[in-house]
């Protein structure tokens, strides 16, 4: 017969797959849908939320936590999602011409590097894997933090490096960005024109990582 301590962990899992499977679920739903009481769903989603796992909205739904994520991209990278990204990168830096990168949550609210295929000028970003960058104010971070709609891009001008423009864009799984996709452009080159041609290969590039990730 299972412990206690077994059935408060097996109880939890339930809860974490209920909460990922849905992008978003109030504690009624989680409690039928894992078969629990509403004081006990309760107790367990806060302990989830403590670590981080779940987070709990303003209106009260639950949804995957930023540790859950940042786990979730890790466990992708170990193959799958550099594997899967490197054909949808490599047609994005054909079709722009500029540096491609892919980036996923890093410690202490940073987005690290892990992946790059080089653009086609003689003058483009140089190497940035292995690099980390904060969220905060970079158009990674506000896809990394969910800011940015699954068929949106988000663009910002000279922030981590003066006169260079970022167009990133969410790799999105179940409703949560597991990794991003950016462009980093010389501002001087990024004109309207180019900014939407990136705009459209992101967006399309990031579809089909995420349809792969998916088994579609």
């Amino acid at each position: 017969m299972p412990s206690a301590s077994t059935r408060t962990v097996d109880r939890a899992l339930d809860l974490l797959a209920a909460v990922t499977e849905r992008s978003a679920l109030t504690l009624s739903d989680a409690a039928r849908q894992t078969d629990l009481a509403p004081s006990t769903a309760l107790r367990l989603l806060r302990s989830l939320e403590g670590a981080g796992l779940v987070t709990r909205d303003d209106d009260g739904r639950y949804r995957p936590g930023a540790q859950l994520i940042r786990l979730g991209a890790r466990a992708f990278t170990r193959e799958p999602l550099v594997e899967l990204s490197g054909e949808p990168m490599r047609a994005l830096a054909e079709k722009t011409g500029e540096s491609v990168y892919l980036a996923i949550p890093g410690a202490a609210d940073t987005a690290v590097y892990i992946a790059i295929v080089e653009g086609t000028h003689s003058v483009r970003h140089t190497n940035w894997v292995g690099r980390t960058v904060p969220l905060d104010g970079t158009a990674v971070g506000a896809v990394l933090r969910g800011e940015v709609e699954a068929d949106s891009v988000a663009m910002i001008k000279d922030t981590v490096e003066r006169d260079v423009t970022a167009l990133s864009a969410p790799i999105t799984v179940q409703g949560s960005p597991v990794g991003a996709l950016s462009t980093l452009v010389p501002t001087y080159r990024c004109t309207d024109e180019l900014a939407e041609s990136c705009r459209q290969a992101l967006v399309e590039a990031t579809a089909q990582i995420a349809d792969a990730l998916s088994g579609r």
